[in-house]
């Protein structure tokens, strides 16, 4: 039977709190790999070099065609057959770092992609490098479409932690399971551990909302400011004309 004592025991346990903290630094920290690795390979793959975008599609191909449990067990486990010896937290946030780089490296890609061609050839006008370009130009202005899709994954990140309790990573999930085998209160466990992701989720959404909003905010104050440009140019311009000139432009925009 239910017993609602060690549901809230579970709630309160230092033990599974610390499990809780543990998941929420392994996400960010597999979430900052996986950032250093997607802009790596989403700037290979945007290039028109064969020897740069044909590493990177491999890359991204292997991570996102394979299921990450078994990236996971692979680099635990296999790795030392090759001399490599890693232990559970490397093994964690090389395996979940690897996988999550595969997917943020199309979320960067398409922001990449989104920025006008004409802001390159601007850019290119004044002289920049590419590397300057890329750096000072256009990724900032992708980072405004990425942000989303990226707040996305970190949700889906914090959650996909939970496949690292399969090589004895003691985050929340594996916590639980060993709590189980102690009291033996096998729903009440699970159903404060889901609890507890559902705290965890709930206030990287609150968090995630503020930076949509921010970002929101600045896309629309340059979207602005780029229409106030425009409309004062227009006016400067039919200022300068003559009268006969400005009646004829009246005439044909009737």
């Amino acid at each position: 039977m239910w017993d609602w004592s060690a549901f809230f025991g579970y709630l309160h346990n230092e033990y599974l709190w610390l499990g809780a903290w543990t998941t929420i630094w392994l996400t960010a920290a597999s979430m900052s790999i996986g950032l250093v690795l997607g802009l790596i390979a989403a700037l290979m793959k945007v290039s028109r070099q064969p020897i740069f975008t044909m590493p990177a599609s491999f890359y991204i191909w292997l991570m996102r065609g394979t299921p990450v449990l078994v990236q996971l067990i692979i680099i635990y486990t296999g790795l030392p057959q090759f001399g490599i010896r890693l232990d559970v937290v490397q093994s964690a946030l090389l395996g979940l770092g690897l996988n999550e780089g595969a997917y943020l490296a199309e979320i960067i890609r398409a922001g990449i992609l989104s920025v006008p061609k004409g802001q390159f050839e601007a850019a290119r006008a004044v002289g920049m490098t590419p590397a300057t370009t890329m750096r000072v130009v256009v990724l900032p202005q992708a980072f405004r479409v990425i942000i989303p899709p990226l707040g996305n994954e970190f949700n889906g990140l914090l959650k996909t932690t939970t496949l690292a309790s399969v090589i004895s990573m003691e985050e929340l999930l594996r916590r639980a399971q060993l709590i189980i085998q102690i009291d033996f209160h096998v729903l009440e466990a699970f159903v404060a551990t889901a609890v507890f992701y559902l705290i965890m989720t709930t206030l990287w959404g609150l968090v995630q909302a503020r930076l949509e909003a921010h970002f929101g905010k600045s896309v629309a104050g340059v979207a602005a400011r780029s229409k106030r440009g425009a409309s004062a140019a227009a006016v400067a311009a039919i200022s300068a004309l003559d009268p006969i000139e400005v009646d004829m432009l009246d005439r044909g925009a009737r």
